[in-house]
């Protein structure tokens, strides 16, 4: 997998969405964490496949999901013909057998845009929207229950695309993923909960300077996104990081994916990461819950 230069890939992507459509894609994933923290300098760039576009508002996802979907296919992109969900369906194909949609830029197979969508409000786990391009292209916009963590204050990027924060896409992970799960990535023998939970530890550790802001800046996104529910996400921010940490084994196929991917060519290693965690939970973690398990006594 050859690296990919951030600010590259953003500007090719702005460059094909119509500026009407450009601040409803909010980047995420590897590309956003290293759009915001690493030096497009030191000419390592970050190896990834997928850029994941979320696009917002949740009530707009459908109209302007098909709308930035046409204009990509208009302006030359292809999609991507392999895996088990290649093929796009009808009427009659249930979400669940239809394909997300995943589009490569022209004349490159190396890398792709995925589309997903916000969540819900009061959403649990992952859903499939439909996204009919035509009568017999049907696609699915993705959501997944924290993604709203992921997107929220989105600061502008290249183009006039936003881009994620890193520190709530670290909390977005957590939340995710409050204990280790089966669940493989497709294709790999990999946890996606490790792979998650991971880039969690990587993003802790790429942005070590500013760990004392990130507290507030939790509480911040938890507050406005659940006014009802803040206080038990808080409280149990750190479930999943602490299982990570307790497993050598998991937190070592963490490291190992990271090391493949966000933190390709650094040299981090899996006690890096192992550091990393324990000063998250230190510095950020346990102070998050502290004020969650105040809040929900208060509420008693």
């Amino acid at each position: 997998m050859s690296p990919l230069s951030p600010r590259a890939v953003l500007r090719e992507v702005a460059a094909a969405v119509p500026e009407d459509l450009r601040a409803s894609l909010v980047v995420i994933g590897s590309l956003a964490v290293a759009y915001r923290l690493l030096p497009e300098s030191d000419g390592l760039g970050v190896r990834t496949k997928d850029v994941d576009c979320v696009v917002t508002p949740r009530v707009a996802a459908v109209d302007r999901g098909r709308e930035v979907a046409r204009q990509l296919l208009a302006a030359g992109w292809w999609p991507r013909a392999s895996g088990a969900f290649a093929a796009p369906g009808g009427d009659a194909t249930p979400e669940s057998a239809l394909p997300v949609v995943r589009l490569h830029p022209p004349g490159r197979a190396d890398w792709f845009i995925e589309l997903l969508a916000e969540p819900e409000v009061g959403q649990q786990g992952r859903t499939f929207t439909r996204l009919p391009l035509g009568e017999s292209e049907h696609f699915v916009l993705p959501s997944f229950e924290f993604g709203a963590v992921a997107t929220h204050g989105a600061e502008p990027a290249e183009g006039g695309l936003r881009c994620a924060r890193p520190e709530r896409m670290a909390l977005s992970h957590l939340l995710e993923h409050p204990r280790l799960r089966p669940e493989k990535i497709g294709g790999t023998e990999f946890r996606r909960s490790n792979k998650d939970l991971g880039r969690a530890l990587a993003i802790a550790l790429l942005d070590a300077e500013r760990l004392d802001a990130w507290p507030e800046s939790w509480l911040t996104a938890l507050r406005e996104l659940f006014p009802r529910r803040w206080p038990v996400f808080a409280a149990h921010c750190g479930d999943g990081l602490r299982a990570l940490l307790a497993s050598h084994a998991d937190l070592r196929e963490a490291a190992e994916i990271c090391a493949a991917g966000v933190l390709a060519g650094r040299g981090v290693t899996t006690e890096d990461l192992d550091i990393a965690g324990r000063r998250l939970e230190v510095l950020v973690v346990r102070e998050v819950e502290e004020v969650g398990r105040r809040a929900t006594k208060e509420r008693r």
